[in-house]
Formats: structure tokens, sequence, C-alpha cells
């Protein structure tokens, strides 16, 4: 028996109407990465490619496609693809690190982060983002190192896929996977395969490779989790870990979930969801999907460790937005010990202007009790006031182009206003 490994990962949820109110869907996730991680926002306008051309990943480079939609990424900043994020057709992407009982594969090859970006890049639904992803995944497999270190963090994936009518739950082992449509107005993820025996699409092989290694008999009902997870899936919803309290708060909050009561979820410590110590959450992002298609997306993200002490920026995607440049690491080309063989011989400093500012006022936050909670209450203050006027917009389905395409950027000025 493999030992299981810890719970080094993320919690990513939806909530569908009526559980969302409003005919609208909220997808939430935080990432959960190492504490010195580097989290960067960024964004990406879409793009037509030459025929032929090829696309470098973080690891290895494949075939481009002609065209590209754009982009916003969270993302740590060593690497190509991103953790979560979301494109201008209102799709969401998160994705989580599982294991199982497939070996995850040690050479390089697509991390599931450049999987959640391409998903994006190249998809217009959900579904059709689950389809890129599971055709990279035939095509080019998945693996390599998960961390900016010369040790090894590996895992196979799960991803959370959302857009304005419907999402997906994508879990993989290796190069097999199973697929969910999500049914019932909410859905959690975590560190553990989750889709039981509800499979509406598959690998073709799926069941054929499970019996061809004594997983299954073949004659029981298939249950994905249950065949290919080593745990005990039938304790995935009553213990303690973070699945289960996951799936808890968004029952709790069923038919009132709205983006501020993800961030509540996604801020909740005593479940592990909003995660302290040597993994933490880095980053954080809730996005609204108003079903009305005149209506626009709105996706919020950190770009700061820990939500709780964090602001939840705006984002609406328009043409000519202002360049992300205090959210955004800096770059180092080919020098780049992640380009270099052998890989991660070095660390560089990789922190954006608002990371570095932030980790200073946090430790205002942490040492100086009344100038911390002073603080903490103006960067509570100013997500409330984003929050009203993107309700604003979505209500009345005005929008000012001219002062959205700066509306990040403003956010990020503001909040590094209050750190002084």
């Amino acid at each position: 028996m493999v030992p299981r490994p810890p719970p080094l990962s993320c919690d990513t949820f939806v909530a569908l109407p009526p559980a969302a109110p409003g005919g609208r869907v909220v997808f939430g996730k935080n990432s959960d990465r190492p504490a010195d991680e580097v989290q960067e926002v960024v964004h990406f306008p879409a793009a037509a490619h030459p025929p032929g051309a090829a696309l470098e990943c973080t690891y290895i480079s494949i075939e481009q496609v002609e065209r590209t939609h754009a982009v916003v990424l969270s993302r740590p900043s060593w690497l190509w693809g991103a953790e979560m994020g979301a494109n201008e057709h209102g799709v969401c992407i998160g994705n989580e690190a599982v294991w199982g009982r497939e070996e995850v594969c040690g050479g390089e090859a697509l991390l599931g982060m450049d999987l959640v970006r391409l998903g994006l890049e190249r998809a217009d639904t959900a579904e059709k983002a689950l389809s890129v992803i599971v055709d990279l995944l035939e095509k080019y497999g998945q693996g390599g190192n998960c961390m900016e270190s010369n040790m090894a963090f590996t895992y196979h994936n799960s991803f959370l896929i959302a857009d304005r009518k419907e999402a997906w739950v994508l879990e993989t082992s290796g190069k097999y996977w199973a697929a969910e449509k999500v049914e019932g107005g909410i859905r959690n993820i975590s560190n553990q395969l989750s889709i039981t025996t509800k499979i509406d699409r598959e690998h073709p092989k799926l069941k054929e490779y499970a019996k061809s290694n004594g997983w299954w008999d073949g004659e029981k009902e298939f249950d994905f989790a249950a065949t290919y997870s080593y745990v005990n899936t039938a304790r995935m919803t009553t213990s303690g870990g973070r699945y289960c309290e996951g799936y808890k708060l968004l029952n709790k909050h069923k038919g009132s979930i709205t983006s501020e009561i993800m961030m509540e979820i996604l801020r909740d410590k005593e479940s592990g969801i909003n995660m302290e110590g040597g993994f933490m959450t880095t980053g954080s992002m809730v996005s609204v999907l108003p079903q009305q298609p005149n209506l626009p997306c709105i996706h919020f993200f950190t770009g700061t460790p820990d939500p709780a002490r964090s602001v939840f920026k705006p984002f609406i995607f328009v043409p000519g937005i202002t360049p992300l440049l205090k959210t955004t690491s800096p770059t180092f080309g080919p020098d780049d010990p992640v380009k270099k063989q052998p890989r991660f011989q070095s660390k560089p400093d990789r922190r954006h202007e608002l990371y570095k500012k932030h980790e200073s006022a946090a430790v205002v936050m942490e040492t100086t009790k009344d100038k911390g909670k002073e603080m903490l209450k103006e960067i509570q203050e100013l997500e409330k006031q984003k929050i009203s006027q993107m309700e604003s917009i979505l209500q009345n389905g005005c929008l000012d182009t001219k002062q959205v395409v700066n509306l990040f950027s403003q956010c990020v000025e503001e909040e590094l206003k209050i750190y002084g």
C-alpha cells in the first residue's frame, strides 16, 4: 500500500442556481502552495498565432493553436500555467493535487497548472475546456516537479470547470480520467478523488485498465474514486478533512451563496480551507458568472497570501485592459533557474510590488495591535466598496468600459495606499 501523502492541496468550489441566487454561478478557489512561493495575477489578451507555431509550457513545448482567448490568471510566478483563472467567455478553472494507485510520472510533461491555462486559452465553454484538457492529457501526459525546488513534488490532477450555464468535475489518474457534470447546485473538490458512480464522460479504457490491474472485478457497479484511489472513499464525506468541511460550508449557505459568502468560505481557518504553515493559501479567486449574456462576468483575485487579510480585487474583461504591472513578478528570461539545466539550482526574488507591500503589512497586522487592526479594517472597507460597485453593475447592466480597463489596477493602487 502506497502511503497517503499529506493534504498539501487546495479547495475549489462552485454554486449553481438555485444554490446561488439571482441566476448566477459563483466559483471560488484557494491555492495552497509552499509558504514562500509568490503568486501573481496576470492578464494575457486574445491572440492569433501562425500555422505550425510552437508553444513553450513550463517544461515541454507543444503545438500552438490558431487563436487563443484572453485570460486572467493567478499563478505561481515561476511557471507557465496557472492554479486558477478565467477567460473572456466566462470559463473558470481551478485544479487540485490528487494521488491514487496509478504511479505519478517522474518525467517532465504538462503540469496540471499548464492544463488549466490551456483549457482557458482554447475553449469558450466549460465542457469544451474539459475536452481540451483530456485531449492534451492523452497526447502529452502529465508530470514534472510542481514546486520550485530540487526536491521533487509531483501529483496527478483534478479540475473544477465552470461557465455561465454549467460546471464539470474532471479527475485524472495518469492519462485515465472520469468527468461528472455538476448537479444539485453545489460541488467542491479537494486533494482526493471524489467522482464515484456518477460518471458522465470517461476515458474509453478507464474500466478496462482498472480491470487489468485487478482494481475492479467487472461485476460490481464501477466507482471511479473507490477504484483508482487508495483512500477509503466511503469516509470522504463523513471525516473531518477539508473536502468534507468545504462541502458542509457550501451546504450551510445553499440558496444564498454570493461572492461575499464564497469569500467567507475561502477565509475559513477552522476548517483548514484557509491554510497556514509550511503550505499556506498563497492566492485566492472568486468569480460571479451571470447567466444573462448581456451582463459581464466579474472575477476577484487577491494576488497575496491569506485571504483573511487580503483584498479580493475585481477584474472584468474589456478591450484595452491596463497592464497588471503591480501584481506581475519580475522575469529572468533564459537565465531563470527553472529554464536552465539542471533546474532549480537557485531561487530568485520573484516578489511583485503588491506582494512586498502586503508582506510588510502582514507583519504590522500580526505585531502592532491597534495599527494592524486599523489597517485590516481599511482593507475590508475597500473590498466591501468594490463588491458594492460590482453588484451595481450586475443590477443595472451599465458598464463604463473606460473605467473598467483600470478596474483591477486601480484597486491595487488603493490597497497599496493603505499599506503605505
